[in-house]
This record gives C-alpha cells, sequence and structure tokens, in this order.
C-alpha cells in the first residue's frame, strides 16, 4: 500500500487507489489558459472539475462554451461567485488577467483553500518592481512573500507544501531551464545571458487587439517590448535566488504567426573550456529524473512541433570552443508547460498525486 500523504489543508489524502477525487475550480475559463486548464482538468483522473467562472455575466455550460468537451464536462460557466467557488473547491486556479487575482486570492486563501495563480500577481516578491513593470500598486503586499515560484524542477520540495503557488510566465519558464543546469556548475558568465525568445499569439490572451489580428501577424515576424517586457525581472529574480548572486539577463522577445509555442534561443559566455558533450553530459544528469524535461543528443534541437499541445519542455546545446560561447535551444508549448500543463503539475506536486497525473 502507498505511503499516505499529509498537508497543512487536508488532514489527510489517502493513497490514489482509495481516495475521494479533490474537488478544483478554474476562475477564468474562458480564456486561453483557463480553457487549457478545463481541457486537462476534465480527463484528470484524480479530481473533479466542479467549478468553473468565466468573464461573462451568462448563464452557459462549458460543454457549449467549447463543444468539444460535450463528452467529458457538464458543468455551469457564469460570472464569478467567490461564496459558490469556496462552497464547492478545495483548490482554486486563477486564470485572470494580471493586477485582478491579487483581489481574489486573499479570498480564498483567508478560506484555508489552496490557491495556484497563472497570473504575474505572485511571481514577483518585490511590490516596488511589480508596480514598475504591471503600472499598479500591488493590493496584497502580505502575500507576497508566502507565495512559492511555482517552477517544479527548481522548487519542487517548497511547492509541495504551498497554499498559494505562483505559476511562472511562459517565457521565464523555457529560458530558465534552458540555464539552470550550467548555473547550478558555475559553467556560464552570467553578466553575459542573452536570451532571444519567440511565442505564438495565444501567449497575448484572448482579447480583442488589432496588433493580434490574423491580418497583422501573418506572413510577419517582429519583435516586441526589446529590454523592457515584464517577464525580465522574473527571469532575473529566479536565476538570482538559484545561484546566490545577481543576475540581469537582457531579453528580446518576439511574435511569431503561429498559435501556440515558444522557442528561445539563449546564448552565454563558458567560465571555462568545454566542449559540446561535456556540457551535454551535465545537462543529462540535472534533467535526468524530470519527467517534462528532454535533451536532446548529438547536437539535434527541438522544435516547437516537438511540445506542441504537451507539458515537455525540449532541451539541445550547441558550443563553439573557439569563441568560448554556449547556445541553448528550448522549446515549449506556451499554453501547457508555459501555463496550464505547469499549473496542473503544481497542483498534483501539492496534492501528492503522481507528478504527470493528466498531463500528456
Amino acid at each position: 500500500m502507498k505511503k499516505a500523504h499529509y498537508n497543512d489543508t487536508f488532514q489527510l489524502l489517502k493513497p490514489k487507489g482509495d481516495m475521494k477525487k479533490i474537488r478544483v475550480g478554474v476562475i477564468g475559463a474562458t480564456g486561453y489558459t483557463g480553457e487549457e486548464l478545463v481541457r486537462i482538468l476534465a480527463r484528470h483522473p484524480d479530481v473533479e472539475l466542479a467549478y468553473a467562472s468565466g468573464k461573462e455575466a451568462r448563464e452557459a455550460r462549458l460543454q457549449d462554451i467549447f463543444p468539444y468537451l460535450k463528452n467529458s464536462v457538464d458543468l455551469a460557466c457564469g460570472a464569478f461567485s467567490f461564496e459558490e467557488a469556496a462552497k464547492n473547491c478545495d483548490l482554486v486556479f486563477l486564470s485572470l488577467p494580471h493586477t485582478v487575482s491579487m483581489t481574489v486570492a486573499p479570498l480564498f486563501l483567508k478560506a484555508k483553500k489552496i490557491v495556484i495563480d497563472v497570473s504575474a500577481d505572485y511571481r514577483l516578491r518585490d511590490a516596488g518592481v511589480y508596480e514598475k513593470f504591471y503600472k499598479t500598486p500591488h493590493a496584497d503586499r502580505a502575500n507576497l512573500a508566502r507565495a512559492v515560484y511555482g517552477l517544479p524542477e527548481m522548487n519542487r520540495e517548497k511547492i509541495k507544501s504551498a497554499d498559494l503557488i505562483a505559476n511562472p510566465g511562459c517565457y521565464p519558464t523555457g529560458a530558465i531551464l534552458g540555464l539552470l543546469p550550467g548555473l547550478k556548475e558555475k559553467l556560464f558568465v552570467m553578466e553575459t545571458i542573452v536570451i532571444d525568445a519567440k511565442s505564438g499569439v495565444t501567449g497575448a490572451g484572448r482579447k480583442a487587439d488589432k496588433a493580434l489580428n490574423f491580418s497583422e501577424v501573418n506572413e510577419s515576424l517582429k519583435a516586441y517590448k526589446v529590454l523592457e517586457h515584464q517577464h525580465t525581472p522574473e527571469m532575473d529574480q529566479a536565476l538570482s535566488e538559484f545561484t546566490g548572486k545577481k543576475v540581469n539577463v537582457i531579453f528580446v522577445p518576439h511574435l511569431l504567426p503561429v498559435n501556440r509555442g515558444i522557442l528561445s534561443t539563449i546564448y552565454v559566455g563558458l567560465a571555462k573550456k568545454m566542449t559540446a558533450n561535456g556540457l551535454l553530459e551535465i545537462y543529462d544528469a540535472f534533467y535526468r529524473k524530470e519527467p517534462f524535461v528532454k535533451v536532446y543528443a548529438d547536437g539535434s534541437l527541438p522544435e516547437i512541433k516537438h511540445v506542441a499541445h504537451t507539458n515537455f519542455c525540449g532541451v539541445g546545446l550547441c558550443v563553439s570552443e573557439a569563441r568560448n560561447l554556449a547556445v541553448i535551444v528550448t522549446a515549449i508549448d506556451n499554453l501547457s508547460k508555459g501555463a496550464a500543463g505547469q499549473a496542473v503539475q503544481n497542483m498534483n506536486l501539492r496534492l501528492g498525486l503522481d507528478e504527470r497525473a493528466g498531463l500528456g
């Protein structure tokens, strides 16, 4: 018999075979990330999708909004009601716009619910930095220190006991996973980190915006928010905490005319002589037991199509010995490992479930 799991919110989570399904809810279920959460949770073997809300004050059912769910979900999706969500759920995902989650999360935390926030509201520990990049004061500073940054490959043990999990941003997920092994072994010159990343259009969310229209993005590629993107301080913070030293990356994002996916190309100077095979061995060892990171061998590089609709991150490596330079390429699905899939991975860890449950 498997060992039972204990935590602060639930007195006892029984072994998987005997466990009553845990009730979860998605606040903001009609956005791209919310829809992806619903899709994953609807097939999850160990939880019950018990609540969903959308932006509109309409009476609708999830299976009518997203017809492909017709045989797997039968659930109302109306305007958000805290009382109804708290009554029906043990854990909630906040798939809300940035600056909104921080007004909702405290309500659920006070009600002793587990909160996984998919917005940026609890990722940055410094409220001043948050205000600078998100243009509004933080409304819940008291909970900033309590939030755990939800990158499993970096904070797995902390996630297991956290009641407020700040799901990482999509760009930071791909970039950080590309750098962790080399930083751990002190192989990289931290002042030289340059991250060139390209994202599919769903990374901007489901909203009306001329710049995201088909005719604006099709047959084109553009850089945006150069040196001022809001994910830059998130990368700096995570990498600085991991290394114990101040890290300031150069980050340039681009918009790709595809639905989903992020390809990140990372350039970094090597602190000592290193071959591609030597670097590959270090990455293999670091990620050997990680269920959702695949390191590519023999100079192969990941592509967006390799990871689309999955929770995987592909990592490829190249080294110029003459220039003492490493080039690292990572690929993720921005809606899965970059958002909803990683949020479910965090849920699995927090509830003592198989980390891979519900995630293909």
